[in-house]
């Protein structure tokens, strides 16, 4: 099971081969393109590239850059990697069951980060305040609500530890749904990967070769 640290990708040594292909997981490809290539996803530049067509797939994007004998910059600097560039346009054309643009800016995010996203992994329960107040007295809930019985003392006690009728409004943190909605984020996330996966296995590019190396597809299970 993958702890918090383990999340964290370190690519510094990731550089493109000559002659040979170079071998990389997805994951790896895409921490490389956007931390140390610093592309960028430009939604409106493929658009115009593709004559604002809906729909557009990531071999359509080639079969553009054939025709123009150039590769489409990617946002970043203008001497980034044409791989590096492959990677963006591929996010920005990411289809809407792989989440569409808002599950690519977050995956160009988490790359950029060379974090992957938290599944839960170091999230206990545990119940706070909705809100939080400071006075000279120290920190209170900032959201209360009148008993009627003064015998009730707030959470945290107000400073003459003795009751003053309020209770606080508090939340859950870790319980069961928030664990099962980031498993969800996690699938999600993925899935969007080994949609990528098979793409470059498709298409190719120039420097790198995507093997089928995949982060586990449930971290939290044994064995993974």
């Amino acid at each position: 099971m993958m702890n918090r640290a383990e999340n964290r990708t370190k690519p510094a040594m990731l550089r493109p081969g000559r002659g040979a292909k170079r071998p990389v997981s997805i994951w790896e490809l895409l921490v490389w393109a956007f931390q140390m290539e610093r592309v960028s996803i430009e939604f409106d530049e493929l658009a115009r590239l593709a004559g604002e067509r809906p729909a557009v797939g990531i071999e359509y994007i080639l079969m553009q850059r054939g025709h123009l004998g150039c590769a489409v910059d990617g946002g970043g600097r203008s001497d980034s990697h044409p791989d590096a560039d492959m990677v963006a346009s591929a996010l920005a054309v990411l289809p809407e069951g792989c989440g569409g643009a808002s599950m690519a800016i977050w995956i160009a995010e988490l790359a950029r980060a060379g974090v992957m996203p938290d599944w839960g992994s170091d999230l206990p329960p545990r119940c706070v305040p909705m809100g939080w107040r400071q006075c000279r007295y120290g920190a209170y809930a900032e959201r209360t609500l009148w008993t009627g019985d003064a015998r009730v003392a707030r959470w945290p006690a107000n400073h003459l530890g003795k009751g003053d009728g309020y209770v606080c409004l508090v939340r859950y943190e870790g319980d069961a749904r928030e664990h099962a909605g980031r498993r969800r984020e996690w699938l999600k996330w993925w899935g969007a990967l080994l949609e990528l996966r098979a793409t470059f296995q498709t298409y190719g590019l120039s420097a790198f070769e995507v093997t089928d190396a995949m982060p586990p597809r449930t971290p939290w299970s044994k064995g993974s």
